[in-house]
C-alpha cells in the first residue's frame, strides 16, 4: 500500500481549501470516462458528453493527450498541480491563475509526467513541447462552458463539505476527518497516512503542507509540489454533492417565506447550523432565526451529536413539504 509519513508540524499547518481548477479535472475526469454516479452528475454528464465528444473528434491529439494523462492508476503531475491554500484575509487563486501554472509546465517536465501516467516511453506523436498548452486549452474549454457557469452553486457544496470535515477533525482527530476521505485513504497511526492500496514506496513527508481539496464528482487523487506541498483531492461527502437537489416548493415558499422554506426541505437529513449556512449561502445568524421558528413550530427537532448540534424535520415537517409539492405539482398539471 502507498502511504505517507507524516510529521507534527506538517499535520499542524495542513489545511482545506477549494480549487475551480481542481473541480474542472475532476469534471474532465468525469466526460472522459462517460459515466457518473450520481444524478446530478448524471443530469451534467448528458448535458456536457456530446459537445466534449465533438472537441476530441475536431482534435483528436489534444484527446490522445488527455487520454495518455488520465489513466485508471496515475494522472501526469502537470495535470493536476497541488492547489495553493490563500493566506489569511486573502482570496483563493482563480481558475485563471491556477491554470497559468499548467501553461508554465516546462516542456520537459510535462514529457516526462506523461511517461510515468503512461507507465513506458512516449509514443512519437506524443513527444512534442506543447503537451501542457494543449491540456490546457482542454481544461479552459470544460471550465468555460461546463463548470464556470455553476461554479457558484459548486462552491457552496465544497465550501460546506471543508466545514463539515474540520468539525470532524475537532470531535474525532484526524482519524475521524481522513478515514474514509477516499477509497483506500486511512489513518493507520503513528504519523501515517495510507493514501491508496497500490504497492507504492512510502514518503516522508518533512517540512511541507498539506492541503485537503473536495471535488464534486466521484474521483480523487494525490498531487505534489515536492519539497513544499503535498495535496489530497477527494469526492465530497455524497449528501452535500447534490447542490440543488431538493427544490422549494413554491407554495411552501409562499407559506413560511422562500429562505426559511429552504432551510426545512434541506432538513430531510440532520444537518449542523454551519452546513446549512454553507449550503444556503445565508447569514449564521439567519440560519438560527428560521431553525428557531421551525422549533418552535414543531417542523424540525434536533439532537446533540459530539459537539454539534443536528436539525432535522419532523414528521409534521415533512407532511408539509410533502403537502407543498404536490400543491406545485396540482398548479402545473392544471396549466
Amino acid at each position: 500500500m502507498g502511504w505517507w509519513q507524516i510529521s507534527a508540524d506538517t499535520l499542524a499547518n495542513s489545511r482545506f481549501t477549494v480549487s475551480p481548477l481542481a473541480e474542472t479535472v475532476a469534471s474532465l475526469c468525469t466526460l472522459e470516462r462517460a459515466a457518473a454516479a450520481q444524478p446530478r452528475e448524471r443530469a451534467w454528464l448528458e448535458r456536457w458528453l456530446p459537445a466534449y465528444r465533438r472537441l476530441k473528434a475536431d482534435d483528436p491529439l489534444a484527446a490522445w493527450i488527455i487520454r495518455a494523462a488520465l489513466t485508471p492508476r496515475w494522472t501526469a503531475d502537470f495535470l493536476t498541480p497541488a492547489p495553493v491554500p490563500p493566506p489569511a484575509g486573502r482570496q483563493p487563486d482563480t481558475f485563471a491563475q491556477e491554470l497559468a501554472r499548467v501553461r508554465a509546465t516546462p516542456p520537459d517536465t510535462a514529457r516526462a509526467d506523461l511517461a510515468v501516467a503512461l507507465r513506458g516511453p512516449l509514443p512519437a506523436a506524443l513527444d512534442r513541447d506543447d503537451l501542457a498548452r494543449r491540456s490546457a486549452d482542454v481544461l479552459e474549454w470544460v471550465w468555460t462552458r461546463a463548470v464556470e457557469p455553476e461554479w457558484a452553486a459548486r462552491r457552496r457544496v465544497l465550501e460546506a463539505d471543508v466545514i463539515a470535515r474540520a468539525a470532524e477533525l475537532s470531535r474525532g482527530g484526524w482519524a475521524g476527518a481522513l478515514d474514509g476521505m477516499r477509497p483506500g485513504m486511512r489513518w493507520l497511526g503513528e504519523s501515517r497516512l495510507q493514501i491508496n492500496t497500490y504497492d507504492n514506496p512510502p514518503r516522508e513527508l518533512k517540512d511541507a503542507q498539506l492541503v485537503f481539496t473536495p471535488v464534486t464528482a466521484e474521483v480523487g487523487w494525490v498531487c505534489w509540489d515536492i519539497p513544499h506541498r503535498y495535496g489530497v483531492v477527494y469526492p465530497c461527502s455524497g449528501a452535500l454533492a447534490e447542490p440543488g437537489r431538493a427544490p422549494v416548493p413554491q407554495a411552501l415558499g409562499a407559506l413560511i417565506g422562500p429562505a426559511r422554506a429552504g432551510v426545512l426541505v434541506l432538513l430531510a437529513s440532520p444537518l449542523s447550523t454551519t452546513r446549512l449556512t454553507a449550503l444556503t449561502g445565508q447569514g449564521l445568524g439567519s440560519v438560527g432565526r428560521h431553525l428557531r421558528v421551525l422549533l418552535d413550530a414543531g417542523l424540525v427537532c434536533r439532537r446533540r451529536d459530539g459537539r454539534s448540534v443536528l436539525y432535522f424535520r419532523t414528521a409534521a415537517g415533512d407532511g408539509l413539504v410533502r403537502a407543498a409539492a404536490a400543491g406545485d405539482g396540482l398548479v402545473r398539471a392544471s396549466g
